[in-house]
């Protein structure tokens, strides 16, 4: 123990910084005068454990800051602030590399797992070590060149999607893979992963492309049987499917009132409107966005549910938590699971689909009022269609999607094909999964989407694996609660009590499996899945 007797010293700070740097773990101060100063002083005389928090918490703020530009750039930036936007936002990515490796958070690691951590902080520095880990494998100059070949990619790709430009999309797509694939290769140098495993480690811990080739093995042996028995089952059934006007006004009002009924926070978070939808922000302030048609309505409205479900596991992170990686979603499978069980698992289900139904003939009183029936929402909204865009995918033919993108984004991180060949491997297996051709067809092919517009590969899975977790824990829910009668009643609040106390408090403080092993008895177990589809669809 270091015993320090100060008087009238004038630079209490710099000595407190000295006894850390120094590393004695228990420090005792006595003063004579200035008790002031010695407030400060002892604040500043931190743990290794506390020194780390204070750092990632300033990270958090950075991030923030980021998360809202990001935003603002898909929503309501003009077009000629792109590039200053771009330059800006790769200056502040770089910023946030340096924090994530400044050097001496290696030995405040080293020294934190020494010390005397409760469970929630062991959970808290495994978080900040994985943060720090991944981040640190990167050079400053690799971090800013992707960020500034996605942000150019992604702002061209939302004008040449619409030309169906390939050739021009290409040339900036080049860099963006070129430099992914470097990123790749060095996590995996690191880890001991694939490159492409090491990618997906980022956004879905603990998971490999063996057990994705494994689940998804077997989606693909059941689902185009199950696909071609409800297509043959609906194709007897009438339905009348939207026409006339859909004032987006009027789109945009439905949609807030279904949030209300989602209990969205609206102290903490907006609706806006994007080219592609997406939740961001921060859990304090969340932003989602949609888009809309004035053709119809119904997937602008459940883009809104879907996001909704995003951001309701935001806003129910654990604030004790905030601004640590530990506070922060387990996964995107588990981000997913929150999407996909609001707009899928709820916002289908017949129950909902009365809210629905109810709400839209109240906000569309001059169209035909027989659109809103109850039965014909039902069957709009569970229609199994072949189709080539996902995100305008039913429940049903969407992991065919995602399959897809798995097997071709693997393949290319691994070094297994070039760039160049994805357009030809899309069309391949667009027409061995869904029966479509995407020759030349770019727009509605493999440009359709912006995650590869910045380099995310290792995405994709979330997404069914999500649908996947969802389902399970609806099943799982199902055996304490009475979730019809509930969502019938308009009040889904012990709901979203279910998933607060077994997903949304969680945060990270339990690894994947163990978040879903503690909210369900087992590890992901695909069969809920199926037989989810199977018993809505059959």
């Amino acid at each position: 123990m270091l015993l320090i007797w100060l008087t009238f010293a004038k630079n209490i700070e710099d000595i407190a910084n000295c006894i850390m740097r120094a590393g004695f773990k228990d420090v005792v101060v006595f003063f004579i005068y200035d008790a002031d100063r010695f407030s400060m002083a002892s604040n500043l005389i931190m743990t290794h454990y506390q020194t780390l928090t204070a750092h990632f918490k300033k990270i958090s703020h950075f991030q923030h800051l980021q998360a809202i530009c990001g935003w603002d750039q898909a929503a309501k930036m003009p077009s000629g602030g792109n590039v200053a936007r771009a330059e800006a936002m790769a200056e502040l990515s770089v910023h946030i590399h340096q924090l994530l490796t400044a050097p001496e958070l290696s030995d405040s690691f080293n020294e934190a797992k020494e010390g005397a951590l409760s469970v929630p902080e062991q959970a808290s520095l495994r978080e900040m070590h994985r943060q720090w880990q991944h981040a640190n494998v990167l050079s400053k100059d690799l971090v800013q060149a992707k960020s500034m070949a996605g942000a150019k990619c992604e702002h061209a790709w939302r004008t040449q999607r619409g030309e169906n430009d390939w050739q021009g999309f290409e040339k900036n797509w080049a860099e963006v893979v070129k430099l992914s694939q470097e990123e790749a290769q060095i996590r995996a140098e690191a880890t001991g992963l694939s490159a492409y495993d090491a990618m997906l480690d980022i956004y879905e811990p603990g998971t490999t492309s063996a057990q994705l080739d494994v689940v998804f093995g077997d989606v693909k042996n059941w689902l185009p049987a199950l696909i071609e028995q409800v297509i043959e089952k609906q194709a007897s059934e009438s339905f009348i499917a939207p026409s006339g006007t859909f004032e987006i006004s009027q789109q945009k009002a439905l949609g807030m009132e279904v949030m209300r009924l989602l209990q969205f926070d609206f102290n903490h978070g907006r609706l806006d409107e994007s080219a592609h939808p997406f939740c961001g922000g921060v859990p304090q302030d969340v932003r989602i966005t949609t888009r809309y048609s004035q053709d119809e309505f119904m997937q602008s409205l459940m883009g809104i549910v879907h996001e909704t479900g995003h951001a309701r596991y935001e806003q129910g992170l654990p604030h004790a938590f905030s601004g640590l990686p530990v506070g922060c979603a387990r996964s995107m499978g588990i981000h997913e699971s929150q999407s996909l069980f609001f707009e899928m698992q709820v916002g289908r289900s017949s129950a909902f689909i009365e809210h629905l139904a109810r709400l839209a003939s109240k906000h569309f009183p001059q169209n035909e009022q027989a659109l809103f029936n109850k039965a014909n929402f039902q069957r709009l909204y569970t229609r199994v269609e072949r189709g080539f865009i996902r995100v305008d995918a039913d429940e049903l033919t969407y992991p065919a999607h995602v399959i897809l993108r798995y097997e071709i984004e693997r393949d290319l991180i691994n070094g297994h094909i070039k760039h160049t060949d994805v357009p030809e491997l899309w069309n391949e297996k667009m027409k061995a999964y869904l029966g479509l051709s995407t020759t030349g067809n770019y727009n509605h092919g493999c440009m359709q989407d912006i995650h590869w517009t910045d380099g995310a590969f290792g995405y994709f899975p979330s997404y069914t694996l999500g649908a996947m977790y969802a389902a399970q824990f609806m099943a799982s829910m199902k055996q304490v609660l009475d979730v019809n009668t509930i969502i019938q009643s308009g009040d889904l609040s012990p709901i979203f009590s279910w998933l607060e106390t077994h997903i949304w408090s969680q945060g990270s403080l339990l690894t994947t499996n163990e978040l879903v092993k503690q909210a369900t008895s087992e590890t992901l177990n695909a069969a809920y899945f199926k037989q989810h589809l199977s018993e809505r669809y059959l």
